[in-house]
């Protein structure tokens, strides 16, 4: 009984698979008494060795053992040394380890043994693309399509080398051939035009197109195909002529007819009439959602512009007409609010798409992102928290909801968003750096000093002129009393970049007045007063530095005038009732 290996091996010979030469395997007739020859006989035993050594070996290769099957094949030619199946098998497995060289010289000899197997060309053909020779590769494929029948098929592959070689005039002689033998093909008529735009032949091209017309006449794919051609190349009149008379002749109402003519007239500046097709195709159930849904994207990069303002909101309301559960409809309409400035809308439409099925982060992330811009911090809490659920690797859902808990003085939650955030963050270190600066603020805030300084320094480490980390780490310093030589290096570098800035003006002040340097200090903060819109603790710092010179009548007066805003200190009441600085 057959073993189950050997008959599959078996069944794949039968199926046409493997390929054997009887070449070499030389036979003879044995003659009958009246010299006619009509048995057939193997003359010698070394032949029938071969063929056992090349069975075996086939068995080996088909469960892919290939050095086993290499050895075998070896021994084939032994007993044989004119066997081209066995050169051949040898030269795929050597293809197969990428040793092309060796590949090449027994893909040669199996050719050399049996130049009419059309099998031994197209391996040998392969060899020389895969060592780019592609001039003998398609010298291979010519000698194969002389001396092979039902060879037509790789003429595609001759076609490709040709366009390898850039010589696409040939390459359009063997798609020629490829027409005549098998007829007008639509991808073959796409390719032909690919190569005659390549030659700047537009007219070949075009012509390509009308031969499919004529092959095919009211296939709208084909009106479409040339009509892009033309248009693309200049000739926008043309093309609106083809796709004009389609609809006349063949089918009023096609969509992607009528989409391609929106665009069309829209670059011809005749908007009237672009409009007019545009909203006839997203009206209609028959064009691809996805095709509207691009083409609406492609007006949405166009905003703000107020010229189509009016046209991507009726467009809008149509998808929604038409496609009223379909989520993708209303994060677009969520993205359309966003970019007219109607964020409490937006909102709305990109809810919504969540509540139909939609499963895009964009979603979350401009959602978090508008509640962020609109100081709606619980919002954006919420919709982070959210968020993360579906996408806990996505970092800006961290940074916005650390940021987020910061503002609501919810440091110890921002600092395990925003360390969150950090260690997703990977090579982004930009965005790792402006975390860090949000760690050494959080950091400070639950007394944690240690930390909050270096998230500060590698913060810095990043961005030297990080002004926001400038100024927090050198105030904060100042506040705590240390490392205030460091401070004063990183203020002071504050204000010689941002002369004009008075908070930046206040906190060197502070951190001179730390050092005891009062007269310097008094410079800055008056600087800082006359910028305007000080703020109740630039006042009350101003008093502070006015009383350590000695002014005590005139820091009285600050202390008051800084009662009455924002932003002071808890002892600002007793400062001015005991008219004594209390620190």
């Amino acid at each position: 009984m057959l073993n189950k290996i050997y008959k599959i091996f078996i069944l794949t010979l039968t199926m046409g698979c493997v390929v054997f030469s009887t070449n070499g395997q030389s036979r003879k007739k044995k003659k009958s008494a009246d010299n006619s020859e009509n048995i057939e006989i193997k003359d010698h035993p070394d032949t029938r060795k071969s063929e056992y050594y090349l069975t075996e070996a086939e068995k080996y290769y088909i469960l892919e053992d290939f050095a086993k099957s290499f050895v075998l094949y070896q021994k084939a030619l032994e007993f044989d040394e004119n066997n081209a199946t066995a050169y051949y098998k040898i030269a795929q497995i050597y293809q197969r380890s990428e040793e092309y060289d060796k590949s090449l010289t027994n893909a040669m000899k199996a050719v050399e043994i049996d130049p009419d197997n059309k099998y031994f060309y197209i391996l040998l053909a392969e060899i020389y693309t895969k060592k780019n020779n592609y001039q003998s590769a398609i010298e291979t494929y010519q000698t194969m399509f002389e001396r092979c029948k039902d060879a037509n098929e790789y003429l595609f592959e001759l076609a490709a080398l040709y366009i390898f070689q850039e010589n696409y005039g040939e390459a359009i002689s063997v798609y020629d051939k490829v027409e005549e033998i098998y007829g007008v093909n639509e991808q073959v008529v796409f390719q032909k035009q690919k190569l005659y735009i390549q030659l700047n032949d537009l007219e070949g091209a075009i012509e390509e197109g009308e031969k499919l017309l004529e092959s095919f006449p009211g296939e709208s794919d084909y009106v479409v195909a040339l009509a892009e051609i033309l248009h693309s190349n200049g000739h926008s009149d043309r093309a609106v002529s083809y796709l004009e008379n389609y609809l006349l002749e063949f089918d009023e109402n096609n969509p992607n007819v009528k989409i391609l003519l929106a665009e069309i007239y829209q670059g011809k500046g005749e908007k009237d009439k672009s409009i007019v097709y545009l909203k006839d195709a997203f009206a209609n159930t028959e064009l691809d959602i996805l095709v509207k849904l691009k083409v609406f994207n492609s007006y949405l990069q166009q905003l703000p512009n107020k010229d189509i303002e009016a046209t991507c909101v009726d467009l809008s309301k149509i998808l929604m007409d038409v496609y009223p559960d379909e989520p993708d409809v209303y994060a677009v309409s969520g993205d359309l609010n966003m970019q007219l400035g109607n964020n409490q809308k937006s909102i709305e439409m990109y809810n919504t798409a969540l509540e139909k099925g939609a499963t895009n982060y964009n979603i979350w992330h401009n959602i978090v992102r508008i509640s962020f811009m609109e100081e709606k911090y619980d919002d954006v809490i919420q919709y982070a928290e959210e968020a993360i659920e579906y996408y806990p690797n996505q970092v800006f859902l961290y940074f916005f909801m650390g940021t987020a808990q910061m503002s609501k003085e919810q440091y110890e939650n921002a600092v395990e968003s925003l360390e969150m955030g950090k260690s997703l963050s990977g090579k982004n270190y930009e965005l790792k750096s402006t975390i860090n600066a949000q760690l050494g603020d959080a950091y400070n805030f639950i007394k944690e000093y240690e930390k909050s300084d270096q998230s500060y320094e590698d913060a810095l480490a990043f961005n030297p002129n990080n002004d926001h980390v400038l100024n927090n780490y050198s105030y904060f310093l100042s506040v705590r009393k240390e490392k205030l030589d460091l401070a004063y290096k990183m203020s002071s570098k504050l204000v010689k970049r941002n002369p004009d800035n008075g908070t930046f003006l206040d906190t060197h002040a502070w951190v001179l007045y730390t050092q005891g340097k009062y007269k310097d200090a008094k410079y800055y903060i008056e600087k800082a007063v006359e910028m305007g819109d000080a703020s109740g603790t630039v006042i009350e710092h101003y008093g502070d530095i006015l009383f350590k010179l000695g002014e005590v009548d005139s820091a009285v007066k600050q202390w008051q005038k800084a009662k009455g805003m924002d932003e002071t200190s808890e002892l600002i009441d007793k400062k001015i009732a005991d008219r004594k600085l209390y620190e």
